[in-house]
């Protein structure tokens, strides 16, 4: 990563481009990410279908851009609802067998200071947090295929299985700011202590880069 980069939060100045599936994926050169991606068996698909239905009646109902008041009742509509399901351990939670877990632990770790530089994250049963800084001229997207391809092949050969290991869709965000970076870092360590099975503390480099971000946004 280039030493010119001074601010790895989002900046609201700077053009972004914006993907849209279920869920809206912005990006920014250079920043910090914090994603989350699944097991397709993590959340049973009646409540996903519900969950989709409540999240498409409230789009309607509401207009971007959102209102803090707004931002304050979708996370607590949807995105603490998601997570409580996730943290339920739906599914078949193979990630807590140590062999998928470690498979998983080394695909995020292989690129580690070459495509991308990981902040903290772990490993949940049925989920995985990342924070994580895309370096230049790589795209995130094309990163979490490349984890999810290589790990559920190997995964889906131990259990002599087929079929999606992945939910398709992942939930990335770019970090805002030092205080909501904060409140990530407590919430996976939090997972850590409920579930996880492995996690990673942040690079150098990206300490270097924070200290100058910090600096920008005191």
């Amino acid at each position: 990563m280039q030493q010119k980069s001074k601010n790895i939060y989002y900046n609201p100045i700077v053009a972004k481009k914006v993907n849209r599936r279920n869920l809206p994926h912005w990006k920014q050169t250079e920043k910090l990410y914090f994603v989350t991606f699944r097991t397709a068996d993590s959340i049973p698909q009646d409540k996903m279908e519900l969950f989709r239905r409540k999240r498409q009646q409230w789009q309607q109902q509401h207009s971007e851009p959102y209102s803090e008041k707004d931002k304050v009742e979708y996370r607590i509509l949807f995105s603490e609802k998601a997570n409580t399901w996730l943290n339920n351990c739906y599914g078949e939670c193979l990630l807590a067998d140590l062999e998928c877990a470690n498979i998983v632990r080394k695909a995020i770790e292989y690129f580690n200071g070459e495509r991308y530089f990981l902040d903290h994250w772990v490993i949940m049963p049925n989920h995985i947090h990342v924070l994580l800084i895309v370096c230049q001229r790589y795209d995130l997207s094309k990163i979490l295929h490349s984890w999810k391809s290589f790990t559920s092949n190997k995964i889906n050969r131990i259990y002599s299985r087929t079929g999606s290991f992945w939910q398709a869709e992942t939930f990335d965000h770019i970090v805002r700011n030092s205080r909501q970076l904060e409140k990530y870092r407590e919430y996976i360590k939090m997972n850590i202590d409920k579930a996880g099975v492995c996690w990673s503390q942040k690079s150098i480099l990206l300490c270097n880069l924070e200290s100058k971000a910090l600096r920008q946004d005191a």
